[in-house]
């Protein structure tokens, strides 16, 4: 589990796909930034992050194996 580096990833987001879903861009960022490439490592970092938490819970995704379904459709 990490701290999410926020200015880093408004860094990040400069550089992304202006059409991607900020959320989308976020596990971009994360993979990238943390090397993270676990679906569970992922959830456990945003879940304990008050952004990140509001952008899985507006996606009504409450676990790791939700988080990696709705990986594999996007």
């Amino acid at each position: 589990m990490v701290k999410i580096n926020w200015d880093g990833y408004k860094d990040f987001k400069k550089h992304a796909n202006v059409k991607d879903d900020n959320f989308i861009i976020l596990v971009h960022f994360m993979k990238s930034y943390y090397n993270m490439s676990s679906p569970r490592d992922l959830f456990e970092s945003m879940a304990n992050d008050e952004l990140a938490r509001m952008m899985l819970e507006k996606r009504e995704i409450k676990s790791s194996a939700e988080l990696e379904n709705f990986l594999s459709k996007n």
